[in-house]
């Protein structure tokens, strides 16, 4: 009986298209947003973690002790020790690679106007090994240690009309808070995936940094990158304790700790997880009121059904079915709309480029999508169990109308 059931709740959808079409668009349009959703999400996600790990903080940062607390001041002064930052990063496993840099705000001097910028110093021949900043070289080449040379990002020497081969001088407080002075050559035009880096950062070698604002042999800070499956909670943990025993007061801090706004993810990806819940119980109404309606439509048909035999129970699985039916090609529909849309703009991208500027986010300009396989199939089965429970309602009201009473529906 129970197939003979399923077979006619088939026939029912295929007889009833428009009817079908509207309640499975619903549930296509709510599997497919869905799966879109936590496509950009996972891929937001992903973006910022490595911009986080390449460009701000590293699975793993180290600073100088107060540096956060005076940061506001601009404290060039509060620097680490590089030579003892190394001989403890050595000594500590689960660290493939590590950077050491330092951030100073600066004026750019052109054609007696001055322009704010933020150096970098950053010694490329062993950045190499944590990030290859050849790699975002729009034109040119990088800096040579122990020259007076630079790369800066491209919205920057746009908007301040430079170009390779030019010389800029850049001024800024020294350590011993006095004022410095630097000319530099312009060796390439940079293009990082970040648009405030863009607009607003130049790199130059770290030993002419350390030159310009007096401080031999020191950093702002080191970015720790950690071995595969090593935690960064645990690394960070192993450094704290080796510069505790060197007697090195530093800060030592895990990415999720030295970034507000990968809180805020974290935070947002737990909302959206809400809004997908709701999108799915916003789907589900629309299977509910069609379903209601197809019951007052079809009374004499459910009259006719209980008056050949038909139980209050075999109703009930009926119109369950029919609505399993529906949510399951639906939903199916919408999740293989989802998967094509996150594929390709997976491949190109979505440009946010010109939204970004001025933005200091640590958000790549264009954000690819990222298909989570585990979510899209939890997207699936979940589509087709909320739509198919929502029926549970009509169907059971379905289930007792008495024949008599349905048969005299016109």
């Amino acid at each position: 009986m129970t197939t003979n059931i399923a077979i006619t709740a088939f026939k029912n959808i295929s007889r009833n298209r428009r009817r079908s079409i509207l309640s499975g668009a619903a549930i296509c349009v709510a599997a497919m947003s869905i799966v879109i959703l936590f496509a950009i999400m996972a891929g937001l996600t992903k973006d910022m973690e490595s911009n986080l790990l390449n460009f701000y903080v590293g699975d793993v940062n180290i600073k100088n002790i107060d540096y956060d607390k005076y940061e506001r001041f601009n404290p060039v002064h509060l620097t680490v020790n590089l030579a003892e930052a190394e001989a403890a990063i050595s000594a500590t496993d689960g660290i493939e690679a590590w950077s050491a840099r330092t951030m100073f705000p600066t004026n750019i001097y052109i054609n007696e106007s001055n322009f704010g910028a933020l150096g970098v110093g950053i010694d490329f021949l062993k950045e190499k090994d944590y990030f290859d900043f050849g790699t975002t070289l729009k034109e040119g080449r990088l800096p040579q240690s122990g020259k007076n040379e630079m790369i800066i990002g491209s919205a920057l020497a746009s908007n301040l009309k430079l170009k390779t081969g030019d010389k800029v001088t850049i001024m800024s407080m020294t350590a011993s808070r006095g004022t410095n002075a630097m000319t530099l050559e312009i060796t390439g035009i940079a293009v990082l995936p970040v648009a405030a880096l863009n607009a607003s950062n130049f790199w130059m070698p770290l030993d002419r940094v350390q030159h310009f604002l007096q401080t031999p042999g020191a950093v702002q800070q080191i970015l720790i990158k950690t071995s595969g499956g090593v935690k960064s909670k645990d690394a960070a943990a192993a450094l704290s304790d080796r510069f505790s025993a060197d007697g090195t007061p530093v800060d030592v801090k895990e990415m999720k700790d030295g970034s507000t706004i990968y809180g805020f993810m974290q935070m947002a990806e737990m909302i959206y997880n809400v809004v997908a819940v709701f999108f799915f119980v916003l789907g589900s109404t629309v299977i509910i009121n069609t379903t209601m309606m197809v019951i007052f439509e079809r009374m004499r048909e459910i009259g006719t059904l209980s008056a050949l035999g038909m139980q209050g129970s075999e109703l009930t699985r009926l119109f369950l079915l029919e609505g399993t039916f529906i949510s399951a090609i639906g939903a199916l529909t919408g999740v293989a709309i989802g998967v094509v849309i996150t594929l390709y703009l997976g491949r190109t991208g979505i440009n946010f480029t010109d939204a970004m500027q001025g933005i200091d986010m640590e958000m790549s300009s264009i954000w690819y999508p990222q298909l989570n396989v585990p979510k899209t199939i939890f997207v699936y089965f979940y589509a087709v169990i909320i739509a198919s429970l929502a029926t549970l309602i009509p169907s059971r009201k379905a289930s007792r109308i008495q024949p008599v009473e349905a048969l005299k529906y016109i």
